[in-house]
């Protein structure tokens, strides 16, 4: 959540002259609403299984990068199948610029409360630690970039 996933695929899709795919946009454009409304209206295991659905629509696509929801990684059918098929990616924030990124607009549902907030960090960052790579994700996005197409050409 708010690690620059959406804007550091682009940026990596243009750097490699790729395609760039944004799970969340896509579940926004399938569902007709944003993220924050189908979490209030239809529940976090609803999203969670469009969200299966995406991934596995785009997982079969080459030459792509998607940025995946701050939870996709989390559930263990998405993680394997990212990385049976593809380059897993952390992008390792820490928690006080995760922080400090959120919007005040209520946007990040999972995100309301501090504690809640800390609690899913340490439990995420479980789950991302069986990524392929792990980046350090602070700086300017370009530089995010060149730590990634660095790591890729020693994979």
């Amino acid at each position: 959540m708010t690690a620059g996933k959406t804007t550091v695929a682009r940026l990596l899709a243009r750097r490699l002259d790729w395609r760039a795919e944004d799970i969340d946009e896509l579940i926004e454009a399938r569902e007709r609403m944003p993220v924050a409304e189908i979490f209030a209206k239809k529940g976090e295991p609803y999203f969670r299984g469009v969200e299966r659905d995406i991934l596995r629509l785009i997982l079969p696509l080459r030459h792509t990068v998607v940025a995946t929801g701050g939870g996709t990684f989390m559930d263990p059918e998405s993680q394997q199948a990212i990385n049976v098929d593809g380059m897993s990616v952390w992008l390792d924030v820490p928690l006080d610029t995760v922080v400090a990124r959120l919007p005040p607009d209520r946007r990040r549902p999972l995100a309301a409360d501090r504690a809640q907030m800390e609690r899913l960090f340490a439990v995420r960052q479980a789950a991302y630690a069986r990524a392929h790579h792990r980046i350090p994700a602070t700086g300017p996005a370009e530089e995010i970039v060149e730590r990634i197409v660095d790591a890729l050409q020693l994979h």
